[in-house]
């Protein structure tokens, strides 16, 4: 854990190059123990990275921060790990490392982002409200920022209705921000967690919550939009979400109220799904028929071939885009496009947004 936490300290060096450096070397440990020539001889890696590598202060940065982890009982988090959270390791500017003080599963099946204004309305309070009781049958867990407006009012109603829920920080585990939220984390902690990818001593920077969204887009199956205005964080967390080919969803507002300009805007471009409930949500990921997914073996046609059984045995849990599916398939785009058409033309798959595909 020692030298993947040196690795997080290291001066320029990202997502991309730590993945590099590991996938070339092995392992963190053997990243460190590899000589400046061959580092220099991997794609991508440079001399300021491999000047960051050798100062020594890296490593007393991270056993600094490994005392911060045994004390305060925080789980880390590094790519490719088995608790690391699957759907964002699919994401291609994924953190290397992940931060986690709780007991949530981070790879739960249902995992739902719901963003917002932090100047929220009463339309926007009513809406986290009415959202979460109905969701609170559907063993989901929600996820979100922790700010002011509806991201702390999903975290209250989640708590409320016995939902796991996590909040995603745009700065280290020994603080929070804002501190007014202080005994709502510690609730959210009993069931769900907080999550980060700073290291301690980061400060809640501005710069770092478009950071932050990008995890909160990426952890998730869908991306709900309850209040926005058209700039913000909540449009920027919609935006990632429809690159990772996450289903988007927004709730309309009023023509001409600010807080609800960004919804509109997201549902006019065809950016998100208009919902004005959990029902609407509930039907769009197909959660509503659980009986007919979990016997859909049963009910597949005898003349599938072995290409088409493997796919649809891959969507038995639930919608994947085409670029999951292509890994998990280990199937050229090519092909997989050809199986997909055969069973969508079958009547077997049904094409979501996003290109992303469920079982009928």
């Amino acid at each position: 854990m020692l030298h993947q936490l040196a690795l997080g300290f290291t001066r320029f060096i990202g997502p991309v190059s730590t993945k590099a450096l590991i996938n070339h070397c092995g392992s963190a440990e053997a990243v460190f123990s590899t000589s400046e020539t061959q580092l220099l001889d991997i794609p991508g890696i440079h001399k300021r990275i491999v000047s960051g590598l050798l100062d020594p202060s890296v490593m007393r940065r991270a056993e600094e921060e490994l005392k911060f982890i045994d004390r305060h009982q925080v789980k880390v988090l590094f790519y490719g790990d088995q608790e690391y959270p699957k759907r964002l390791m699919n994401c291609c500017d994924a953190p290397p490392l992940l931060y986690y003080k709780g007991t949530a599963d981070l790879n739960a099946q249902k995992i739902i982002a719901v963003v917002g204004t932090r100047k929220m309305t009463p339309y926007g309070q009513r809406v986290c409200e009415e959202l979460m009781a109905e969701l609170a049958a559907y063993n989901v867990i929600t996820i979100s920022g922790l700010a002011y407006g509806v991201d702390a009012a999903v975290h209250r109603q989640s708590v409320q209705h016995g939902v796991p829920t996590i909040g995603v920080l745009g700065h280290g585990l020994d603080t929070l921000y804002p501190r007014s939220h202080l005994e709502l984390s510690r609730k959210m902690a009993v069931s769900g967690g907080l999550l980060t990818e700073f290291p301690t001593g980061t400060l809640p920077d501005r710069s770092n919550f478009p950071m932050r969204n990008r995890i909160i887009a990426g952890m998730a199956d869908a991306v709900i939009v309850v209040e926005a205005s058209r700039k913000g964080g909540a449009l920027i967390t919609a935006d990632l979400a429809n690159s990772y080919f996450r289903d988007v969803f927004a709730y309309p507002g009023r023509a001409g109220d600010e807080f609800s300009e960004g919804c509109n805007f997201l549902i006019r471009s065809n950016r998100a799904a208009l919902i004005t409930c959990a029902t609407d949500l509930i039907n769009a990921l197909n959660w509503g028929n659980r009986e007919v997914l979990s016997n859909v073996q049963a009910s597949l046609p005898l003349a599938l071939n072995d290409e088409e059984r493997l796919l649809t045995e891959s969507l038995r849990e639930g919608p994947l885009s085409v670029d999951e599916l292509c890994c998990r398939l280990d199937m050229p785009q090519s092909r997989l496009s050809v199986v997909l058409l055969n069973l969508e033309m079958q009547g077997i798959l049904i094409a979501l947004p996003g290109k992303r595909y469920r079982i009928a």
